[in-house]
C-alpha cells in the first residue's frame, strides 16, 4: 500500500520568500516531527535523516538519504528519500497569487516493513500541519 496526500497552502509571501524555506533541505526536515536529527550537504542537494518511527519492527532511529531531484528555481522542487523502512517523494510547486504565493505539496511514501503505511496514512496530515506553520512562522511572522 502506497500513501499519498496532496496539500495546498497559501502565504501572504512572496514566490521568492516561500522559496528560500521550500528549497531548503534543513527547513524541511526540521519541520518533520519523526526526524530526529539530520545532516545536510547543501551543495551536492543531500540531507539524510535520522527517522524515528513508532511501529513495531523498527526500534532506532532509520537513516533515511533524501536527494533534490528536481529543481526549478523559484517554483519547484522535488526531492526523494530512500532507506531500508521506506521510499518518500516529496514535490513542492509554487505559484505567485494576487496576494503572494500557493504553494502545493505532494508526496508519496512506500513503506518497506510493515506497519510504515499505517503509520503514515495515520500522520501525514499531522506531519504536514507542521511543515504549514514552520513555513508560515518563517515567511509570514506568523505562530
Amino acid at each position: 500500500m502506497t500513501v499519498r496526500v496532496r496539500r495546498v497552502f497559501e502565504f501572504d509571501a512572496d514566490p521568492e520568500t516561500v522559496w528560500e524555506f521550500i528549497a531548503d533541505p534543513g527547513k524541511r526536515a526540521d519541520a518533520i516531527s519523526v526526524v530526529e536529527r539530520y545532516e545536510v550537504d547543501k551543495e551536492a542537494g543531500t540531507a539524510t535523516w535520522h527517522v524515528r518511527l513508532p511501529i513495531p519492527l523498527v526500534n532506532s532511529t532509520a537513516r533515511v538519504e533524501t536527494e533534490d531531484v528536481a529543481r526549478e528555481p523559484p517554483e519547484y522542487v522535488k526531492f526523494v528519500g530512500k532507506s531500508s523502512v521506506l521510499r518518500v517523494t516529496g514535490e513542492h510547486t509554487i505559484e505567485p497569487t494576487e496576494s503572494g504565493a500557493r504553494l502545493i505539496n505532494e508526496f508519496v511514501v512506500d513503506g518497506r516493513v510493515p506497519g510504515v503505511e499505517r503509520f503514515f496514512k495515520r500522520n501525514l496530515d499531522a506531519e504536514l500541519e507542521n511543515l504549514e506553520r514552520a513555513l508560515r512562522r518563517s515567511v509570514e511572522g506568523d505562530a
